[in-house]
């Protein structure tokens, strides 16, 4: 299989886009620790293999060194960290204290930072790769999200900037997401109808699947993608139809 023998740490690989992207290295033959603060519903799991479950505070450097000191004693070293921890609850700037959108900051984008040099020496040492899991909610306005917006884009401009700091021993990647479809995807989108009402806005028709974020990102931890580091790889579905189109007098389809 395409990364046997390979060792991943996926954050937040617990639920959601996370646990897709573990599902999608373990089918890949890859050995997986996820973590999070609480463990998983149900394992997460892949053609009959099983990840790892550690809990985690990301926000705790301690706790974050004495995990990543954890895996590299079990399995000898690490080939890839997938910094996929994060979220916030909609909250508008107005009606939250600054101590609270500084949280979301902390979360999306710091802990992702001290994981990734906590990880550094021995993904050096493997000549590993960094994958960071973005959002469109970076590049365009985020009523409601602003903050996670803000850490996003930092996320994005930080995967850059460690991709030539870090060159030639460590790739680093970045994944920008549109909108999941997740078991959480009724938060934001509301009951099944608006879930598809909502897909039908993208170009492809539909939300993505947490599994087509792990495709992503297990081909950017592989060496198909040797030569890709400090990239932004769009996964979207085609973006979003311009709202001017749709408002326009002129030029519609019969």
């Amino acid at each position: 299989m395409e990364l046997d023998g390979r060792v991943v740490v996926v954050t937040g690989g617990t639920r959601g886009v996370g646990a897709g992207i573990a599902r999608s290295f373990l089918a890949a033959g890859a050995d997986v620790i996820v973590c999070a603060r609480r463990p998983p519903d149900r394992e997460v799991a892949a053609d009959g293999r099983k990840a790892a479950f550690t809990p985690v505070d990301l926000r705790d450097p301690a706790a974050v060194h004495a995990f990543f000191d954890t895996v590299a004693h079990r399995h000898g070293r690490l080939d890839c960290l997938v910094n996929n921890a994060g979220g916030t609850p909609y909250r508008l700037l107005g009606e939250g204290e600054a101590q609270r959108h500084a949280r979301v900051v902390e979360l999306n984008l710091l802990a992702p930072m001290t994981a990734s040099l906590t990880a550094y020496p021995w993904l050096r040492q493997a000549r590993g790769s960094v994958v960071m899991i973005g959002s469109v909610s970076g590049t365009r306005p985020s009523p409601g999200t602003a903050a996670y917006g803000a850490a996003k884009a930092g996320l994005e401009n930080l995967a850059r900037s460690m991709a030539v700091e870090w060159a030639p021993d460590v790739r680093v990647n970045s994944l920008v997401l549109g909108m999941v479809r997740t078991e959480l995807a009724h938060l934001h989108y509301g009951d099944e109808t608006g879930i598809a009402s909502v897909g039908a806005t993208v170009p492809l028709g539909r939300l993505a699947e947490p599994a087509d974020v792990g495709e992503a990102a297990v081909f950017l931890a592989s060496d198909r993608a040797a030569y890709i580091s400090g990239a932004s790889l769009l996964v979207h579905g085609g973006g979003e139809r311009p709202a001017f189109l749709d408002a326009a007098t002129v030029n519609k389809e019969n």
